[in-house]
Order: structure tokens, then sequence, then C-alpha cells
């Protein structure tokens, strides 16, 4: 539908999200109108009225899809028609007042400290470049709470080795720069003499074996296979380790509002997430405040 390839158009021109974000929003949007056409025979986006939207949600909760997938899917295709009432392609959204099914709260997965201790002082990666590769790359990832894009985005010169910090690259090409802490920092000057020696010419920071930059899938399973070492938590990824990163840092005290410009966070409402209390966390108030603790 020629109407969709334009707001494609928008969001990866104007809006300059993330391929990632934006072949799910294709993916969302052919979906929603294959099943318009087959079940209404809808063909231009005008024609489209809130019933059928109703319709097409039930069915997607009948399919056993997740409550939260629900919601980002009518999310695209509410977002498709207000582009469409800007570009006065059509006069209403049909999406506006769609009820949604409920989205059950989840606290985000993280690794208790000792287990990261574990992981990171004990537990053998190898001395070789791939086993010092790897190694960093859990580092950082803990140390500086970056996303799996960030990572693998990352080029040789965003490394300030006066300042201690590195750039990164976030969602909608937002430039942060965080700071490395020591351990980490000494980690990652290892590997960054290794990586020198390498003389590979590309820019990329971390590389493959061939010389080519790492790729998202590799990446995700060299912390998979880590964390299965320390973890027997259902997810093992990329993103356990910014959760992680972000928990631990609010249960020594850290300022939520600090945390939020370290993650890159777009508003406070996506750092609260963090604010809940772990059980040794709630133990060690409970020891410290209870009169018979």
């Amino acid at each position: 539908m020629e109407a969709y390839n334009d707001f494609l158009k928008y969001l990866k021109t104007e809006k300059r999200v993330s391929v990632h974000t934006l072949t799910a929003y294709q993916h969302d949007l052919e979906e929603a109108f294959a099943f318009f056409l087959n079940e209404f025979e809808i063909t231009h986006s005008h024609e489209l009225r809130s019933s059928m939207v109703r319709s097409w949600v039930m069915s997607l909760s009948d399919s056993g899809k997740e409550p939260k997938t629900i919601h980002r899917k009518v999310s695209t295709l509410r977002s498709f028609y207000r582009y469409q009432i800007r570009a006065e392609i059509v006069k209403t959204n049909p999406v506006a007042e769609i009820t949604l099914p409920k989205l059950r709260k989840k606290l985000p997965q993280f690794v208790e400290e000792d287990k990261m201790e574990l992981l990171l002082d004990k537990i053998p990666f190898g001395d070789d470049f791939i086993g010092v590769r790897n190694k960093t790359i859990i580092e950082l990832f803990y140390g500086t709470g970056m996303r799996l894009s960030e990572l693998t985005g990352m080029n040789r010169e965003d490394v300030d080795k006066s300042r201690k910090t590195v750039k990164v690259l976030g969602k909608r090409n937002k430039e942060r720069i965080i700071p490395v802490p020591q351990e980490t920092w000494e980690i990652l000057m290892n590997y960054c003499a290794l990586r020198e020696e390498t003389q590979f010419p590309d820019r990329a920071l971390f590389i493959t074996e061939k010389g080519k930059r790492v790729y998202a899938k590799l990446v995700y399973l060299v912390v998979k296979a880590y964390l299965s070492s320390v973890t027997t938590a259902d997810k093992k990824s990329p993103h356990v380790l910014r959760h992680t990163y972000a928990t631990h840092l609010l249960n020594k005290g850290a300022d939520i509002n600090a945390i939020k410009e370290l993650l890159g966070h777009a508003n406070l409402a996506a750092t609260q997430v963090y604010t809940h209390n772990t059980p040794e966390k709630l133990k060690k108030i409970h020891a410290k405040t209870h009169p018979r603790g």
C-alpha cells in the first residue's frame, strides 16, 4: 500500500528510527492490512472503521498473541493513522478509541551481584584474541549499560583514552558519552591493544576472527553462553546485562535521573521500571531498620 510506504519513509528519514524498528513497523502494518483485506475487503486506509480494528484485536488475542505484542501492533497502526491525518489523507483515526488487553507488569530480569562477580572474576574466557574480546564485550555491557546495537556499532575512535569514556550511537542516532568503570577500562585497554595488533583496517572496535565487524547474533550468543554458566534465568541476553547495570546502580544508591542519562532514556518513565526492590535489598533494609532485625 502506497500510504504506508510513505509512512515508513517518514519514519526512516524524519524520525530516524533504527532498521530493526522500521522492519517491525513494516511487518505489523503488512499483517494488519492483510487481515483487513481478507476479512473486510479493505484496500484503502480511509475505508477502515473502529469496529474492524476491534475485530483485528480480537483475532490477535484469539490466536494467542501476548498483550504486549498486541499493544505494539495497535500502537503501530495508531501511529500510521496519526501520520495519515497530518498528511490530510484521512480525517479520523479509527484506532484512537480502541480498548486493549491489560498488560501484565513484569519486573526486568537481572543477574545478582555475586553471580556477576563469579562470571567476571572466576569464569575463564581464554587469553587469545576471541577470549579477550568476549570478556570485554561482557564487561562493557555490565559496566556501561549500553544496548546491543550500540556495542556492535562502536568504532575504535569512539574510545576516549584521555577521559576514560566511550561514545555510542543510541536510538534515533543520538550520541551518548558513557564513563567506564576502572576495572572495565583496564580490560577494554587490553583488548584495544590486541585489536591494534590484528592490523585489520576496519574502523569497527569489535571484530570477528576474519576482521569483520561483529554482528548482533554473534554477540547475543556470546552473552547467552557466558550467562548460562552462572544463572538459570529464562532470559540471557545483552539486554539482561543492561537491566543488571541499572538495577545494581540503583541498589547502590545511584540517583535515578543520572541512571536515565547513562542509559540514554528519553524520559524518566522508562527508567522507573528499575526502581523495584530486590529480595536482597529488602533483607538489608529490614535488618537495618526493624527493631528485631
